[in-house]
């Protein structure tokens, strides 16, 4: 996307709003006047007379702070306590709710805080239990929290391991709870628009999905006085590089963190973490994370999946190492995979190919779509761009599309147009419109979802089941850890359809299914 110029997004963007207004015009219209945004696109409703679902969040790290109580509404799920060992995220999570809309400073300090998970689970208001943890943890905290009558919904990736995965989905059933994943774009209008267009044809014969995430944190980091202002070499006069206590360079990466002072005396070690760093930075270690594909791999291959209709991937190689960083790290800074993916036909296949470096920016992060007929993308889960085929030429980007309305779906004519804005345009640019990234709207379902669906039998209620429920989620752990596999000893794995049952105790990573008590 970096390379399009400003003229050719533009244009992308209107191809794609023309060719969503031809057939959903009406539909889209009203949904953008609704105020209800998320339950019009998927398929739930207001809570009505019901009351919110009482819930209590455990870890509130930037997930838990900047997703899960960040872009929440309270009409579905009111947050009634919280749960967190380091002090240093207490502070944070109250700061949250005190700035939040729907919450305040009055409301932040009479949520309950509670000291251990056993509180959690022990406290009878709670009806949900939100699980923003470390990814070691995601499982036996979710089987605990079922287990003690909670419906859970849990951060990605689903678990640590394949067997674990298919212990939620068991004990879920065995508990009669709802469980549930934040796969975010099963819950994005964009994505949903994105799928719609797919699955319509407007892209004619689609063979390859290339999807990536591409960062430069090649940029080292500089030192930094108590006040936040830059420390400057007295010889050089330049600013001074920060190092690490074995004389590294220390570079920008998100992933990892310094130790706020609020935190060095936690006992880290009754919690089950080897050291503060495991414990602040758990996301380099692969006893505590699973690395890139777990992180963010695994959104963009959920997203591949749904747009070649929700398919499992056939076989998987690829190529990982930690080519950059030389801080002790032990989780994949840059990998380059390949999916096949069933086709259209009985011998075709479609390639998927994914990327994430931390030394490039070029490109950002989104999946391209190529098609015998065009050429879709979804840049930084934003914006929603098309392209038509002209001639022998790989990527028209110089002339509109024109859509002809074929039994109400899309279809890309071969002739160029230069037509001016369309409806969906008209609406506010539907396909581009700064939509909601899906946070809000997967908790919203998941509350409808607990409040609705029939305490009996959570499970026999399908009209009542979250979009990424236990069974989806699995499959994107499955498709994550399976290409860490694949990396680590450097062979194609083909998946087993066995796998993607939890009922069967089949996994690729040799974990094994151990009933807790």
């Amino acid at each position: 996307m970096t390379h399009l110029t400003p003229e050719e997004k533009a244009l992308g963007r209107e191809n794609a709003n023309r060719a969503l207004g031809m057939s959903r015009r009406d539909w889209l219209a009203a949904a953008a006047a609704t105020p209800a945004m998320g339950a019009f696109y998927f398929g739930y409703d207001k809570m009505g007379e019901k009351p919110p679902v009482k819930a209590a969040i455990i870890g509130t790290g930037d997930e838990g702070c900047q997703a899960m109580i960040r872009f929440h509404n309270r009409d579905y799920l009111n947050y009634i306590g919280v749960c967190d060992i380091r002090p240093s995220q207490q502070k944070r999570c109250r700061e949250e709710f005190a700035k939040h809309k729907q919450y305040g400073e009055a409301d932040a300090k009479a949520l309950k805080q509670y000291a251990s998970k056993e509180e959690v689970y022990k406290d009878p208001d709670v009806e949900v239990v939100v699980i923003a943890l470390p990814l070691f943890l995601h499982a036996p905290v979710a089987i605990e929290a079922m287990k003690a009558g909670k419906h859970v919904f849990t951060e990605k990736l689903m678990a640590h391991s394949i067997a674990e995965c298919k212990e939620m989905c068991r004990v879920a059933r065995q508990t009669n709870r709802l469980l549930a994943v934040g796969h975010q774009r099963h819950y994005s209008a964009l994505y949903d628009n994105a799928n719609f267009l797919l699955s319509s044809g407007v892209l004619g014969d689609v063979r390859h999905i290339r999807a990536n995430w591409h960062r430069n944190n090649a940029q080292p980091r500089v030192e930094t006085d108590k006040a936040g202002n830059v420390v400057f070499d007295d010889a050089t006069g330049l600013p001074k590089i920060l190092r690490d206590e074995k004389g590294n360079i220390v570079y920008r990466d998100s992933w990892h963190r310094p130790y706020p002072d609020a935190d060095l005396n936690l006992d880290y070690a009754s919690y089950g973490y080897k050291s503060l760093d495991e414990l602040i930075n758990w996301r380099l270690y692969n006893r505590t994370g699973a690395g890139i594909m777990a992180e963010l791999g695994s959104h963009q291959l959920d997203a591949c999946s749904i747009f070649l209709g929700k398919q499992h991937p056939i076989a998987v190689t690829g190529v990982g190492g930690t080519f950059f960083y030389k801080d002790g790290r032990e989780v994949d800074d840059h990998v380059f995979t390949m999916f096949e993916f069933p086709g259209p036909d009985k011998d075709a296949k479609v390639v998927v190919t994914y990327s994430s470096i931390n030394t490039n920016s070029f490109d950002g992060y989104g999946e391209q779509v190529m098609g015998s007929k065009g050429t879709m993308i979804v840049y930084q889960e934003q914006e929603l761009l098309l392209f038509k085929e002209a001639g022998n030429a790989s990527l028209s980007k110089s002339t509109s599309v024109t859509v002809e309305n074929a039994g109400k779906k899309p279809a890309l004519e071969t002739s160029p147009s230069l037509a001016g804005p369309s409806a969906a345009t008209a609406v506010g640019g539907l396909a581009t419109a700064d939509p909601s990234r899906g946070y809000r709207e997967e908790l919203e379902h998941f509350a409808y979802c607990v409040r609705y669906g029939d305490a009996s039998d959570y499970h026999a209620d399908e009209k009542h089941q979250p979009r990424c429920h236990g069974e989806v989620a699995m499959a994107d752990a499955i498709i994550a850890l399976t290409t860490n596999i694949a990396m680590r000893e450097q062979r194609r794995i083909v998946f087993e359809p066995k796998w993607f049952d939890y009922a069967d105790d089949a996994t690729p990573d040799g974990s094994t299914v151990i009933a807790r008590g």
